[in-house]
């Protein structure tokens, strides 16, 4: 389910002078059988509107007196979010002959045509307050209170996010929690400028039409509706409208050769997307991604993170997460997947959150076989983002609810063949990939079903990662991603099984050595290939290419290069080989 909450405003949207109708109210009852949370959101202050309406027990909450407070029906709790004008701005309004003046726990409020008459009791008092209209209604707040202000905190309260809501009004005062909500919608009566900006204007007034909106959530969660791709998360530089990422759509696969870039990429669209508000839980098993300014990282190295760790931070609808597999043996990251996901789907299902799941090294986590298999089946069909650098060796039941392919880096053409034969689907044509790779920020896009990929030239990350320092610097790549000084005899067998050990090794070897690999260009090809660091490579490359210095100055910019990159131990001297 997507929508877990349905926001509305109570004038002119539920109710008509002032009543509720008896078939508004079976709707809302039958909007809260379907599992939503209700919030009713007015510009009224709380014993004015309970003096018209005894129906407060079908909602969860009630954000009032225009966003300054939220009110607890169950509890009878009242939580105020601002503080409240001075006591002598009510009694200047008065003094100056206006007409009837309310005051709530924070709003004050009065009729049209005193509008003029508050604006310059407010300027000749020197006083931050901002008036607001709702048809003839003049309503003053403290500056920056509005419905969305308190709507925003009434999903706080109840674990929700604004992107999984529906909220229904039709004034004014109405724009600001509209704009909110994921998706908005206006009754038939509604004003003109709020029709213009609502994703549905419904077919019926007032009680009528929230009812309407209320069963096409029930019959299919407004899965129909086309307009809400003004969320969609932007690909390419000129993404063509109706283009990009659908925050709401069908999975996303991103696969690219060795150091092509896909944690760049895929840095790119979650930051996008975090940005946008979306939640995101990031499963990471090789620490390349516990930088991002936007989540907040659980497990290390030394410790491994804990399920219910996760779950539990996942309470918090602005808290993307990062779980950091390290600190699991890599044999045992599979199964801890695989405990993980039904915690997060219980979540999501309740919550709707997080907005995404991210799982890196799909090939590892969801292989090919009979235990993935049985996983995928629990995979949600939207929301999804896999990262792999083989599309054939993931489960195939885990790739079903991928509907946009981003393949980056060498053998693109061939890389969506291997993704079309694992899911049984004829390739498409991709008469824009000229030669067999792609320049560096270019990405083959596909959306299944299309005729043609094309070609797009993505957004770089808003900030520049740094590789995770320990994995790199510190442990163990294994014998295939270690860097071996053999010299030009090939008669050494020296291992460098991380960055420390390289630099450590680098000041030791002879310089014949040195420079044999150097001139070949064997640094920055293990950097790019294995450290997967385009950006240091880069940096390396051009050391290589330094016919003027001396070895022993090649070797100290090769140090410093790497050293400005990354957090090397401080425990050992240099030169000292452990």
């Amino acid at each position: 389910m997507r929508f877990h909450a349905l926001a509305t405003d109570y004038d002119g949207t539920i109710a008509h002078d002032g009543a509720v109708d008896a078939d508004t109210l079976a709707a809302l009852e039958r909007a809260r059988k379907s599992g939503r949370k209700l919030i009713l959101v007015s510009g009224r202050e709380l014993p004015d509107l309970q003096s018209v309406f005894d129906r407060f027990d079908l909602f969860d909450l009630a954000v009032l007196e225009n966003g300054a407070i939220v009110y607890n029906p169950q509890t009878k709790e009242t939580r105020v979010l601002s503080e409240p004008p001075p006591p002598h701005f009510a009694e200047q309004l008065r003094a100056r002959g206006v007409t009837p003046v309310s005051t709530g726990h924070v709003i004050v409020a009065t009729f049209q045509p005193h509008q003029d008459t508050v604006l310059r009791t407010i300027q000749d008092l020197g006083l931050e307050l901002q008036v607001i209209f709702n048809k003839d209604a003049v309503m003053v707040l403290p500056s920056g209170v509005n419905k969305a202000t308190g709507l925003t905190a009434a999903l706080a309260d109840l674990g929700l996010s604004p992107h999984n809501a529906v909220g229904v009004g039709d004034a004014e005062n109405d724009h600001a929690f509209l704009r909110l909500c994921e998706c908005s919608a206006a009754v038939a009566n509604a004003l003109p400028a709020v029709k213009d900006t609502a994703d549905v204007v419904l077919k019926g007034k007032r009680g009528a039409g929230v009812a309407e909106l209320i069963d096409r959530l029930i019959a299919d969660d407004l899965s129909d509706l086309k307009t809400l791709s003004r969320h969609r998360v932007p690909l390419g530089e000129a993404d063509a409208p109706g283009e990009g990422i659908d925050p709401a759509g069908a999975g996303v696969l991103v696969c690219g050769t060795s150091g092509s870039g896909k944690s760049t990429l895929t840095t790119a669209v979650m930051e996008r997307l975090a940005d946008a508000g979306y939640q995101l839980l990031i499963v990471d098993p090789e620490g390349d991604y516990t930088n991002l300014e936007f989540a907040t990282v659980l497990g290390n190295t030394d410790h491994a993170p804990r399920p219910e760790d996760v779950t539990d931070a996942l309470r918090d609808p602005k808290r993307s997460l990062v779980v950091n597999l390290l600190g699991v043996p890599l044999a045992d990251r599979p199964k801890f997947f695989a405990q993980l996901l039904p915690r997060v789907l219980e979540v999501k299902a309740r919550t709707g959150r997080p907005h995404w799941l991210v799982v890196d090294e799909a090939h590892h986590l969801l292989p090919a076989g009979p235990d993935a298999a049985n996983l995928a089946g629990q995979l949600p069909d939207r929301g999804t983002l896999y990262i792999t650098v083989h599309p054939g060796a993931v489960e195939p039941a885990a790739l079903a609810h991928v509907g946009t392919l981003l393949v980056i880096g060498g053998h693109p053409v061939k890389t969506v063949g291997e993704f079309c034969k694992a899911v049984g689907e004829g390739k498409p044509k991709c008469p824009a990939v000229k030669g067999d790779r792609l320049p560096t920020g270019d990405a083959l896009v596909w959306r299944r079903g299309a005729a043609e990929a094309v070609v797009v030239k993505t957004k770089p990350p808003r900030t520049e990662r740094k590789r995770h320092s320990r994995k790199y610097a510190e442990g163990n790549l294994g014998p295939d991603r270690s860097f071996f000084f053999r010299g030009p005899e090939g008669k050494l067998n020296l291992k460098a099984s991380n960055l420390h050990l390289f630099v450590q090794l680098a000041d030791g070897v002879d310089d014949d050595t040195w420079e044999f690999h150097r001139k070949a260009g064997d640094y920055s090809k293990w950097v790019r290939g294995q450290i997967k660091d385009n950006a240091l490579a880069d940096e390396l490359a051009e050391v290589e290419a330094d016919e003027e210095s001396a070895p022993a100055e090649t070797r100290a910019a090769v140090r410093a290069a790497v050293e400005g990159r990354y957090t090397l131990p401080a425990d050992v001297p240099s030169g000292q080989i452990d």
